[in-house]
């Protein structure tokens, strides 16, 4: 989770929302994917942290299923990336910060708990959860002007 909030903060450092993914191999503890939004930079709505992590690991794996392997991400998933990860087949999402607005995973439309979801992968909070809300709230401050 550490790397993860190093790539959020280069993200932030870009002018991107703050968020980081990385997909790893626990057996091996091989880092097969990293990602950083990239919406703004790269003009492209797909450009979440995890979709860009996702993108790397199957080009390193040479495989479009990631059956078996971590991600993870510094906020609870939206609901574009949980069906990423789904489509995926990722064994494990392990994420720091909840997003109650924007997250599908525990908040909104709870994705992987749906009966027709053809792959659930497993799904839990994880660490560091107070240090990637921090960062978030400052990049939207400093955003909104309102201090830090």
């Amino acid at each position: 989770m550490r790397m993860a909030l190093d790539l959020a903060q280069a993200a932030a450092d870009a002018g991107e929302v703050p968020v980081g993914a990385v997909v790893v191999d626990e057996a091996t503890g091989q880092v097969l994917g990293r990602g950083a939004n990239t919406t703004l930079s790269d003009v492209d709505p797909t450009g979440h942290a995890e979709v860009v992590a996702l993108r790397r690991a199957a080009r390193e794996t040479g495989n479009h299923r990631l059956t078996g392997l971590t991600l993870y991400v510094t906020l609870e998933p939206c609901a574009m990336c949980a069906g990423a990860l789904s489509h995926a087949r990722i064994g494990r999402v392990v994420w720091a910060a909840d997003d109650p607005k924007g997250g599908a995973v525990v908040h909104g439309p709870k994705l992987f708990d749906q009966p027709t979801l053809h792959w659930r992968p497993r799904a839990e909070r994880g660490p560091l959860a107070d240090e990637a809300a921090l960062a978030l709230r400052t990049f939207f401050r400093a955003r909104r002007g309102t201090g830090g």
